[in-house]
């Protein structure tokens, strides 16, 4: 049985949409629409069903690599609106700032907010869909990446203020790696700063689900 803050999902199968980049898309194969991928959003899926047997889900990732907050602005509507979900997970934020570097496609951090801005608005004034923000993260395997950290925390600052701002349900990745970084070394968690390991996307998988608690129902 739903909790009140179900009572209104039409659909007696709950959806829960994740959203993002290659962090969220995990190997994913794009052409089965089922498909989870061998990351984060995977391991919730195994998780939460376990945790929440009463609760019918069906789970979608949308994740596409290199994809900046402009690319699923493009792709909102087929990827997210079209699809109906009751909550929408979302993390994207770091191709926002390495674009600059690798393809010359810098964000300026405004337009990085205008754009995460109208997903949000666009979410919730038509699907009334619950929101999970995912701060985009950076585990430090270099000088340079330090540096790109700089600049990745105005994205950070970004999601924080917006789901401030819109309710939504924040896991604050960035300071969740930070705080895990006091046991294991960056190589336990990334294999290259930016991509999880298994045991990476295993602390998402957890973060994710322990911020929800509570919260979701």
């Amino acid at each position: 049985m739903y909790s009140k803050k179900f009572e209104n999902v039409s659909s007696p199968i709950l959806t829960l949409l994740f959203i993002g980049d290659s962090i969220t898309e995990a190997n994913r194969r794009l052409e089965k629409e089922a498909d989870l991928g061998t990351g984060y959003v995977m391991m919730i899926a195994k998780r939460f069903s376990a945790e929440f047997p009463e609760i019918k889900a069906r789970f979608l990732n949308r994740g596409v690599g290199g994809n900046r907050v402009r690319d699923l602005k493009n792709r909102w509507q087929k990827d997210c609106l079209d699809l109906r979900p009751d909550v929408v997970s979302i993390l994207i934020g770091i191709n926002d700032v390495f674009g600059k570097y690798f393809w010359s496609r810098p964000t300026s951090t405004k337009s990085f907010e205008e754009d995460y801005r109208s997903l949000l608005d666009q979410t919730q004034d038509i699907l009334n869909a619950k929101l999970i923000l995912l701060t985009p993260f950076i585990v430090c395997l270099s000088k340079m990446q330090f540096i790109r950290k700089i600049f990745l925390q105005q994205k950070i600052k970004v999601v924080k203020k917006l789901s401030k701002e819109f309710g939504t349900i924040l896991v604050p990745l960035d300071s969740i790696f930070e705080e895990a970084l006091r046991n294991k070394a960056p190589a336990y968690w990334t294999t290259d700063g930016i991509h999880p390991t298994s045991m990476g996307h295993l602390l998402i998988a957890q973060s994710w689900i322990k911020a929800i608690k509570g919260k979701l129902f």
